[in-house]
């Protein structure tokens, strides 16, 4: 008798404990719901209009797709290494000085000018002015180097090709 003397005693702390708990559960049971509703709405939107093979014929035509991106994606990377190849080749550095080639001569009517590959290949073009002549000269570039003895001036031209990205920087400097 004495568990039932307990229990009656404390019993409205009992009730108060059920209802509290009971509270809870329902809280908890409106938000399973709303989540079990949302998810029906989700499905029911997926499946509108559909059957299991309609569905079927969906994905396997969204899988074709996919397998036709795929190949595109990889036909334009191919395509890219191939351009990347050409482009190593092609003339990508330019280095210009004008200069005054012979004394008493004003304007700087002279210049040498250097292009060069990305492996810097290519040519110095140094044309020579005077009032009265021209004289024009092209020497070629093989790693950098020339065979043929250089000018200061096509030195310079050379260089500011082969270290363009240093000349450009500096010249960005001086405009500011």
């Amino acid at each position: 008798m004495e568990i039932i003397d307990y229990i009656e005693s404390y019993s409205v702390y009992f009730i108060l404990a059920l209802m509290a708990l009971l509270i809870v559960q329902t809280f908890f049971m409106i938000h399973v719901n709303m989540k079990c509703n949302r998810l029906k709405r989700t499905y029911s939107s997926f499946m509108k209009g559909k059957d299991g093979k309609n569905l079927e014929e969906s994905m396997l035509e969204k899988f074709s797709q996919f397998e036709a991106v795929k190949e595109e994606s990889e036909r334009l990377k191919e395509e890219l290494r191939n351009l990347e190849k050409k482009m190593k080749k092609h003339y990508q550095k330019v280095g210009i000085v004008r200069y005054n080639a012979f004394d008493g001569m004003e304007g700087n009517l002279s210049f040498a000018l250097t292009v060069l590959d990305e492996n810097d290949n290519g040519w110095l073009f140094d044309s020579m002015n005077t009032e009265k002549e021209n004289h024009n000269y092209i020497k070629e570039i093989i790693k950098g180097e020339s065979y043929i003895e250089l000018t200061k001036e096509e030195r310079e031209s050379l260089e500011r090709a082969i270290f363009q990205e240093v000349y450009d920087v500096r010249y960005m400097d001086n405009l500011q």
